[in-house]
């Protein structure tokens, strides 16, 4: 463990976040932002899914900070009489969740099929590409909304209330898994003719190993970039789904449902009702980018 921790001291990419003071800011805001997901049953003053600790007599209550409000409802209550802050730490678990899972799933989708295509080339290369090619005519966003509205066409209503979370999940995975075939297909085509690849088909090694023991880590640099930037891509296209009343139910709300629940109210004077959770969720996604960039720049060797 020690020794880990000092080689990553003593590594480029530490010195590089030590030298930007915009990442290492990113970087602890994220941290504290997965800390409030994680710990929300510990951090939160009530259980926001509780019937038994609501009061539909605090509903809409004001910050405490303004006229009318109340000291143990720090940032007012929701119109059910659910504490805000409470609200909002369990809607920052499930849109950090959403935009985690559905980065894996899309990056396991898109780099599988992206060394296929760049390794066998011909008939399998065009296939893959040709579809990629197809899906990218469509914005990401709208594919995410054709395969949840398939999905609520083929199940049962109450199918897919329990589904509809993963429903989700891998809605905005088929929707994000293109970038990452095309560019580990465009380094697997490089990759794939270099001598350290010849001397292991020369051995007899089977394809499978060779693309996931020896091309897989020489590319995982873009990949990792990607992939962190694409969790802000997807905790935007899920709070758009949930905004637009088609991602996760408003039982297990996330900010973009929060935000939805909120706007209903907005011009009625209860603002923080929309506009708390907007703020979060600008804060969770500017932090993954500023962090994505520093990373892409920071890997980037045309830059050292």
């Amino acid at each position: 463990m020690m020794l880990t921790l000092r080689r990553w001291r003593e590594s480029d990419l530490a010195w590089s976040l030590g030298r930007s003071p915009e990442a290492w800011i990113s970087a602890l805001v994220l941290l504290l932002y997965l800390a409030m997901a994680l710990l929300a049953p510990l951090l939160a003053p009530q259980n926001p899914f509780d019937v038994a600790a609501l009061d539909l007599l605090d509903a809409r209550l004001p910050p405490a900070w303004t006229e009318g409000g109340q000291l143990k409802y720090l940032f007012g209550t929701d119109g059910q009489g659910r504490d805000m802050v409470s609200v909002m730490l369990y809607g920052l678990r499930v849109s950090l969740l959403v935009g985690v899972a559905s980065t894996l799933l899309s990056l396991v989708v898109g780099v599988t099929l992206g060394l296929i295509a760049g390794y066998a080339g011909g008939r399998i290369d065009n296939i893959i590409m040709r579809a990629a090619d197809v899906q990218l005519s469509f914005p990401a966003i709208l594919v995410a909304l054709l395969i949840d509205g398939l999905s609520r066409t083929v199940l049962p209503r109450a199918v897919h209330e329990q589904l509809s979370l993963l429903i989700v999940v891998v809605a905005i995975a088929l929707a994000n898994w293109v970038q990452y075939a095309r560019t580990v297909r465009g380094v697997t085509m490089i990759e794939k003719d270099k001598d350290y690849v010849n001397a292991v088909r020369l051995i007899g090694m089977g394809r499978a190993r060779i693309l996931f023991r020896h091309v897989l880590p020489n590319i995982l640099s873009p990949v990792l970039v990607i992939a962190t930037l694409s969790i802000g891509l997807a905790v935007l296209t899920e709070a758009t789904l949930s905004f637009l009343g088609l991602g996760v139910p408003a039982t297990s709300p996330s900010l973009g449902t929060l935000i939805r629940l909120g706007n209903e109210v907005l011009f009625s004077g209860e603002w923080w009702i929309t506009v708390l959770p907007g703020l979060l969720l600008i804060g969770l996604v500017l932090s993954v980018n500023l962090f994505g960039d520093w990373l892409r720049d920071a890997l980037n060797p045309r830059l050292k």
